[in-house]
């Protein structure tokens, strides 16, 4: 196949236009029609993006739930999880200029509007579209988490080092 590029990794910034439609960036466009011919899910998170990815990333991802049927016979918080997937997900197809639509029902919950800017982030199996000062803030958590358990990592380290002096 030639040189191996990473799939679905960068970010893109954009904007919703006046039809509510966002248009992919050419790479982004290259690994969904390399994976899928364009054919997507889309989901709404709970983080407030919309996650899109290839059908058969999608349907893997789902798959590993298991005996379905009973658990939704039995539980109430897996009835609510399976109406939480079926409500905030649909089906689309990337046009070939590289365009979705945004459905009706995701937009007040994505915050993904006409005239909104955008991100596009890649998350190497499939895509998430953010409002862009959404992104900022969901990338701000993630930088503090990181140095937060960077500083609880070091800080046991040392610990375990001077126990481990003391019990000498």
């Amino acid at each position: 196949m030639g040189y191996y590029m990473l799939l679905f990794c960068g970010q893109d910034h954009s904007t919703v236009d006046s039809n509510c439609r966002l248009k992919f960036s050419p790479g982004v466009m290259r690994d969904f029609f390399s994976l899928c011919s364009g054919e997507v899910v889309l989901h709404c998170l709970p983080e407030g993006a919309m996650a899109v990815y290839p059908e058969a990333v999608y349907k893997k991802m789902r798959q590993s739930e298991s005996d379905i049927e009973r658990r939704a016979g039995e539980s109430l918080v897996f009835r609510r999880s399976l109406r939480r997937f079926g409500a905030l997900t649909s089906s689309e197809k990337i046009t070939r200029q590289g365009r979705i639509t945004i459905p009706l029902g995701f937009r007040d919950f994505t915050a993904l509007n006409p005239g909104d800017n955008i991100v596009v982030v890649g998350v190497e199996i499939g895509v998430e579209v953010w409002n862009a000062e959404r992104w900022h803030l969901e990338l701000e958590k993630i930088n503090k988490h990181l140095t937060e358990k960077g500083e609880f990592e070091m800080a046991a380290d040392l610990n375990v080092g001077i126990t481990e002096v003391e019990n000498v």
